[in-house]
């Protein structure tokens, strides 16, 4: 597929392709869609793969896809989880840039033009992403202010770059192999990141909160012991490429070891770490 994609064509295509997979997410999607459709860039092809719900997931993509021509919606026979959702996606996309979406958050209506510009004027960055407004059912509970200049020491605590708020260079991505798609659990973004980096690629962080970001206060506690076994593997083989040890040695078992930790106390942290005063409207 990569050698197939690199032998593709894009002077006829959008410059930006967004790429979503979709999962039984009926109650988000349309806002999620539309947040995109609304964005004030509009050259851009939406391309949406729906992961086999079976929720009415599709039904409502489909439904947009028929108001708006520039949406496309390809769908998985069995479900095959986000990486190679995302593979598939951009397998058919057309655009220069890549720009990553997901079915439950909200896009701001300048994110495109503002990221797009950014790239357009400066070669030396692979890939851009935002920082985010954090929100639930309830509104928005938090802010993640994303660090500007990731460097490679910044991958040790978590990832530096929020994965829906990126636009990335396709041309980097196909370079560095797209998604890994085995053996990453859910944390197929983090693993790409620090490939991109060890590749030599750089990525950039805008400090405007141009995504509010889908994360319920309590979620991270729920994480299954089996994913964050995986995440321990994937930052020993990502800090190694990166040259991190031996400083990197004790980052490496974290989610581990924040997984022994009392669920309230693991809550507090999560919660105490992005708070924000008042709760807002998450619109």
């Amino acid at each position: 597929m990569k050698e197939n994609l690199q032998q593709r064509t894009e002077k006829n295509g959008p410059l930006v392709s967004v790429i979503m997979g979709v999962y039984n997410c009926e109650t988000t999607v349309e806002d999620s869609i539309n947040s995109i459709l609304n964005q004030s860039f509009n050259d851009f092809e939406f391309i949406i793969c729906d992961d086999a719900s079976y929720d009415k997931t599709l039904e409502i993509a489909l439904k947009c896809a028929q108001k708006d021509t520039r949406i496309r919606v390809l769908r998985n026979q069995v479900n095959s989880g986000l990486a190679p959702t995302l593979n598939k996606c951009i397998e058919h996309a057309r655009g220069t840039y890549l720009a990553r979406m997901d079915g439950d958050d909200i896009s701001k209506k300048d994110r495109f033009q503002k990221q797009v510009d950014f790239l357009e004027t400066h070669n030396d960055y692979a890939f851009c992403g935002t920082s985010a407004e954090l929100f639930d059912d309830e509104g928005v509970w938090g802010l993640r202010t994303c660090i500007e200049n990731p460097k490679a020491k910044d991958f040790l605590s978590v990832s530096p770059f929020i994965h829906p708020s990126v636009l990335f260079r396709k041309s980097a991505l196909i370079t560095a192999g797209l998604y890994k798609t085995k053996n990453v659990g859910r944390s197929e973004d983090y693993e790409l990141f620090m490939r991109l980096y060890a590749q030599g690629f750089r990525g950039y962080n805008f400090q405007d909160f141009l995504l509010t970001y889908r994360e319920d206060k309590n979620g991270f506690v729920k994480r299954k012991v089996k994913y964050l076994c995986t995440e321990a593997k994937i930052r020993y083989r990502g800090f190694k490429a990166l040259h991190l040890f031996p400083r990197a040695l004790p980052y490496v078992m974290r989610p581990i070891v924040l997984a022994l930790l009392p669920a309230r106390f693991r809550t507090f942290l999560h919660k105490s770490k992005y708070k924000i005063g008042e709760r807002q409207s998450k619109s």
